[in-house]
């Protein structure tokens, strides 16, 4: 109480179950004291028809966090638990990373902090390709930390950029670029 709050939304589909969540959530703020200072409210995108109404979710929302888990599954109709379905179940999807692009094109746009969370951030070269994209918080598991921040700390952000651009651009109609990335990876001797 009296202090900043931030409070986030998960599975929400659209803007007006946003809106229905974000209204319940102001009207107990006002019965609380003190009021918490500095209320931030904001929502997971971890369904894809969020992805559809951007321009209403962010003119409302103070912040996005992507679940990549969940997103990537939805996206896809692919139980990540399924053996014969976890081929489709990679954020170095070109679909998963173009929809990143865009979020990110549109958050950036709106002035809405975007942050990611989910097993992806923890694996380096995926961390390495959302901070390529324009991620800068990536929330993850602890193990994940120190090799994370190795891979991080051996690239050239600017330069990858490059690189996975090129990557991208030749993979049309591919299923996933990681493996032309984990090679590039792999030349390069990058802690992976």
């Amino acid at each position: 109480a009296g202090r900043p709050l931030s409070v986030m939304f998960p599975m929400i589909a659209t803007v007006s179950e946003f809106r229905a969540a974000r209204a319940l959530l102001l009207a107990e703020a006002e019965r609380v004291r003190p009021v918490p200072e500095g209320l931030r409210v904001g929502t997971m995108l971890e369904v894809p028809s969020l992805m559809w109404q951007l321009g209403a979710l962010l003119s409302e929302a103070d912040f996005v966090s992507v679940g990549s888990n969940d997103l990537v599954q939805f996206l896809f109709a692919a139980d990540r638990g399924a053996p014969g379905l976890s081929e489709r179940y990679d954020l170095l999807s070109p679909a998963v990373l173009d929809l990143l692009e865009q979020l990110l094109a549109a958050a950036s746009a709106a002035e809405v902090p975007v942050s990611i969370c989910g097993e992806a951030a923890s694996r380096p070269l995926d961390a390495l390709v959302l901070v390529a994209l324009g991620l800068t918080t990536l929330s993850m598991p602890a193990p994940g930390i120190l090799p994370v921040k190795a891979m991080l700390a051996s690239v050239d952000i600017e330069a990858f950029r490059s690189v996975l651009r090129t990557v991208r651009r030749s993979a049309t109609g591919e299923a996933s670029v990681r493996e032309p990335l984990a090679a590039w990876a792999r030349d390069h001797n990058l802690p992976m």
